[in-house]
């Protein structure tokens, strides 16, 4: 294992952390709070959510157990943020606090035991176990922001429809090697 899967890992964040800010761009501040019933979570509330485990789950992670004590849980899932500067508020709190411990980790690190709720967890083990969270929920906030917006939703990966142009795009080009995201993420770096 080496630094390059701490570089893909944190280029993977980034990218999750892309989709879920596109999809918070494309909705109304009201309806950052819409909820398809009681027992859904709304936008605001996934955010909420995912805030709470980052901070807990990154700060001081390679000396605490990644379920902190400050976490309230539970009061993740009230859909109570007052506005949308409320909610980007804690977005940036959560990756801002994931990213420094991400980008302080060495090669050296990825073997170590981290732990979380005390169940021991090499760091590549935590990481990967916290990428796979994240995706879940920032997946469920692109499906929330698809239903609200309807027609109007802009595609955040290849449109229905566009499969055959995008890969005759690809396929024009000389092979590489390059991170899925890089397009994504800097889209005008090979222009």
């Amino acid at each position: 294992m080496s630094t390059s899967y701490l570089n893909s890992a944190i280029q993977q964040f980034r990218y999750y952390k892309l989709l879920g800010e596109r999809t918070l761009d494309q909705v109304s501040d009201e309806d950052l709070f819409w909820q398809y019933n009681a027992e859904s979570n709304s936008l605001a509330v996934l955010v909420k959510h995912l805030w709470g485990n980052m901070l807990s789950r990154w700060t001081d992670f390679l000396d605490s157990d990644g379920e902190k004590e400050f976490r309230q849980r539970e009061a993740e899932f009230d859909n109570d943020l007052e506005d949308r500067a409320n909610v980007l508020l804690k977005w940036n709190a959560g990756w801002d606090c994931l990213f420094q411990a991400l980008e302080g980790l060495t090669e050296a690190d990825l073997e170590k035991i981290v732990y979380i709720r005390n169940m021991g967890h090499t760091v590549t083990e935590a990481i990967n176990r916290q990428l796979a969270h994240y995706s879940y929920h920032i997946g469920q906030m692109v499906y929330l922001g698809r239903m609200i917006r309807g027609q109007e939703w802009e595609s955040l990966s290849i449109p229905r429809g566009g499969t055959a142009a995008y890969n005759a795009d690809k396929f024009q080009q000389e092979k590489r090697r390059e991170h899925f995201t890089k397009e994504k993420l800097d889209p005008f770096s090979d222009k």
